[in-house]
């Protein structure tokens, strides 16, 4: 048996793993943190019974204590109770499907703990990589990728001499606007990006996708998991999405992982790590298929792809700006206050009015954040 906590429970990863749990009679569900959605909250706490569960506020905890105050369940609230939830004794894999820089602490906190991490919270390699990694390689913690790309990077270094990797194919879908020029892109709606092709993702990963933000994310999460220099991360237009990703080593054969475009197989990998079991996703047919095609990213329509090279290759806080000018930009969008053109441009004026700290501490790194969301307030909502 192996007992498992999730950050981020009613969210798209947290459901998935949920389904995985229900499928797989050895995992045991011990903790369970959430936002706000205390309905949701309550009906996985009286079917996975965990000791642990966490609201982000306590007006919601109070509810869920009402809603569950016949059953032997702890309700905890806040960043206290993230914290909480990373660190319950018999925990033995955390997954982090928390959205945001919120996830940093509750997962240093893990790792202190000696807890293996499922990790599908970019942000936290993004913005504290230089902390994380070490972090986990001292406590002898794995770090268990739940992206579609990473975990296939991961697979493809299997058994692999890392120091014998030439290049990482990072494929990315496109999104809903592919092939899109950046006049087409003006008048993009809300509803228009979140028709993603391929995948079902929650709504912030989502228009990212459509504005290869995303994929810029996972540049900067690519080079701290696998240990490898910016310019060794290729990224690859892949529209089919079945290449998750590929390694290409020094002599030039290249590993990659195919498979449908699922995030249940990701999260099952990470979950049984180096099992495999078996999983009813339909499978791919190459002959139905017929072919895989691949290009280049058009970066001068996409442009938030061209500033998160630019925010990994200057390094220190400035991931910290991208991510958190995205995460705010996003949410404008969202709101339809500002549109779709605009989410680059806000990032890069964040960036450019940012003065940079050079290997950030935990408090420097949400300082930024806090800095960039007020930035964007005064400049934009204003």
């Amino acid at each position: 048996m192996k007992n498992i906590g999730i950050l981020g429970s009613t969210g798209s990863i947290g459901t998935q793993t949920l389904e995985i749990v229900r499928k797989e009679k050895d995992l045991r569900v011990v903790c369970l943190a959430a936002g706000r959605n205390v309905e949701l909250m309550e009906k996985q706490i009286r079917e996975f019974m965990p000791a642990v569960a966490a609201m982000w506020t306590e007006e919601a905890a109070r509810d869920l204590r009402r809603r569950v105050g016949d059953l032997p369940v702890k309700v905890v609230s806040g960043m206290e109770g993230l914290l909480d939830v990373a660190t319950v004794e018999q925990m033995e894999v955390l997954v982090t499907g928390i959205v945001g820089m919120i996830g940093i602490r509750p997962t240093i906190a893990a790792i202190e703990a000696g807890k293996d991490i499922a990790l599908a919270n970019k942000e936290t390699l993004v913005t504290a990589g230089h902390i994380i990694m070490p972090l986990a390689a001292r406590k002898g913690v794995h770090i268990l990728p739940v992206d579609s790309e990473h975990s296939a990077i991961f697979q493809s270094m299997h058994g692999e001499n890392r120091a014998r990797v030439s290049r990482i194919l990072l494929t990315a879908s496109g999104g809903p606007f592919r092939g899109r020029k950046r006049e087409e892109l003006a008048d993009m709606t809300v509803e228009d990006a979140l028709k993603h092709p391929n995948w079902s993702m929650g709504k912030k990963v989502t228009i990212d996708s459509a504005s290869l933000c995303n994929k810029g994310l996972e540049v900067m999460e690519a080079k701290w998991l696998f240990d490898v220099d910016l310019e060794q991360i290729q990224v690859v237009v892949h529209p089919q999405s079945i290449l998750h990703s590929a390694v290409e080593y020094v002599d030039g054969g290249i590993m990659g992982q195919m498979g449908v475009p699922d995030m249940k197989l990701p999260i099952q990998y990470a979950l049984f790590y180096p099992d495999r079991r078996p999983m009813d996703t339909g499978g791919v047919d190459l002959c139905k298929l017929g072919q895989l095609t691949f290009e280049e990213p058009d970066t001068e329509t996409f442009r938030g792809l061209a500033l998160a090279y630019q925010a990994a290759g200057r390094g220190g806080s400035l991931p910290t700006v991208f991510n958190a000018a995205n995460e705010r930009a996003v949410a404008l969008f969202l709101q339809k206050k500002i549109r779709f053109l605009q989410i680059p441009e806000l990032i890069e004026a964040s960036m450019e009015a940012h003065d940079i700290v050079d290997n950030p501490t935990v408090e420097q790194i949400l300082a930024a954040e806090a800095e960039t969301y007020e930035y964007i307030k005064q400049k934009y909502e204003s």
